[in-house]
């Protein structure tokens, strides 16, 4: 698996310090010698790279991430990105659209957050982190082929947005009811598509994940989060993974870099 560092932030402010997060996790990678499945993890063997970005420029900054990210779909079979914050999901899920439909394959996005970051875009060509799902489907990424999972906290213009365009979504107590289930559903949901998964720290209950932006409480905890991505990782057409969000500055105690890292041992 490709892994790439993607330290791009337009959080307003809010999301300072998440442009560590890549170094981060790949040093706390090194304490994880092998994943649940038994799979030794050499942080040193791992095949990686960066997006060198200056997140004083946000168009030049989106446009590398964009262009990178349509060379390395073309190159790459499974591609992990490390944020960032979740502004830099809009480029990549472009590139993404634009390689699947060079392929004539279908494109697929499953979204685990806490909140469904489809506000007013401000600048489309820039969305922020609290507006790049509704930039990307006003861009012409097919709403059908969208799930959100683990939303808890929506702005009202957000669920008018979401109900307008029919974006399916599965809440926390759904998947608590049955996660087992729900995991299956989810599996379902991307068959025949080529699937993108974006992983926002914060669908983590704060208990486990204090360290990101927007803080939610009632969320997933760690070991339902490590449940879910390892089930994720069984679906053969997943081509890419983002995880954003981690804010390695207000991680005291090191417990969500350290949950980073172990979501990234288990795609390795």
């Amino acid at each position: 698996m490709f892994i790439v560092k993607v330290p791009g932030i337009n959080g307003l402010g809010k999301t300072k310090g998440c442009e560590k997060a890549g170094n981060a996790i790949l040093e706390s990678l090194k304490e994880i010698y092998s994943n649940e499945l038994g799979k030794p993890i050499d942080a040193r063997l791992l095949d990686l790279e960066e997006i060198h970005l200056d997140n004083g420029n946000l168009e030049l900054a989106n446009s590398l991430i964009y262009e990178n990210g349509i060379e390395i779909f073309e190159t790459q079979l499974k591609t992990f990105f490390i944020g960032g914050d979740h502004s830099i999901s809009y480029s990549l899920t472009k590139a993404f659209l634009e390689h699947c439909q060079n392929e004539r394959k279908e494109p697929c996005l499953i979204v685990f957050d806490a909140h469904p970051d489809c506000m007013s875009s401000i600048d489309s060509k820039i969305p922020n982190h609290e507006e790049w799902l509704r930039a990307l489907i006003e861009s012409g990424f097919p709403a059908e082929n969208i799930l959100l999972v683990g939303i808890r906290n929506s702005d009202p213009k957000e669920l008018e947005f979401l109900s307008k365009n029919r974006i399916r979504s599965i809440n926390l107590n759904q998947l608590l009811i049955n996660i087992e289930d729900i995991c299956d559903t989810i599996m379902e949901f991307s068959n025949g598509k080529e699937l993108y998964l974006s992983l926002d720290i914060d669908v983590v209950d704060p208990v486990f994940a204090p360290a990101t932006g927007y803080i939610e409480p009632g969320g997933l905890t760690s070991r339902q989060f490590i449940y879910l991505v390892q089930r994720m990782n069984k679906i053969k057409n997943l081509r890419a993974i983002d995880l954003v969000e981690i804010n390695p500055e207000k991680d005291s105690t090191g417990m969500t870099v350290k949950l980073g890292a172990k979501i990234l041992s288990e795609f390795i």
